[in-house]
């Protein structure tokens, strides 16, 4: 009986994202829907500024990768940080390679999407960021894969770091319940 009611409530909370219409002019073979704990996100991937990046991001979206991992890392007035489906907490990455930069002169602005990285430029590999506000000081540093279309009142009701958190890293934290490419989304 619980199970029943567990799933009856996961359906009830999962409705009004799933009901929700896709932008108008969306390019679905290159733009992921991502359902998480708070809503719906619609990104537009840029292929033409970072088309390997922006295919891994599909890749990963189609291999059920990105499905219940956290925003591992949420600082106010910065960014959302996730992707982690491997241990979950900003530490792992995908089973395939990392990618090349494919840094370019877009700006980091509100919903701007970017590759997240370690030290090294070409480190790129499954996890991204969503930008609650510009950060000029990533600019040509960290690879534009996208542009949030649709939902950045989501991204904002995300559970955030406490304030003057140096590493941004949150406690039983929002995740992405599915991310599909928009094209799939039955």
């Amino acid at each position: 009986m619980i199970r029943i009611l567990a799933v009856l409530a996961a359906l009830v909370c999962a409705a009004p994202a799933l009901a929700q219409p896709l932008p108008a002019n969306l390019d679905k073979a290159n733009a992921i829907v991502i359902d998480t704990t708070k809503g719906r996100v619609v990104i537009k991937l840029r292929t033409d500024l970072a088309p390997k990046h922006a295919e891994r991001i599909k890749q990963l979206a189609r291999d059920g990768y990105y499905n219940n991992v956290p925003f591992h890392r949420v600082m106010a007035g910065f960014m959302a940080q996730t992707g982690d489906g491997q241990n979950f907490n900003g530490t792992g990455g995908s089973k395939y390679p990392n990618l090349k930069a494919e840094f370019s002169n877009v700006p980091f602005k509100r919903g701007v999407v970017g590759m997240a990285r370690s030290s090294s430029p070409d480190s790129a590999n499954s996890q991204f960021f969503i930008c609650f506000a510009d950060a000029p000081f990533l600019n040509g540093q960290y690879t534009v894969v996208g542009d949030v279309v649709s939902g950045m009142d989501v991204v904002d009701k995300l559970k955030k770091a406490p304030a003057g958190s140096q590493s941004g890293t949150v406690t039983d934290p929002d995740k992405m319940v599915k991310v599909q490419v928009a094209s799939d989304v039955k």
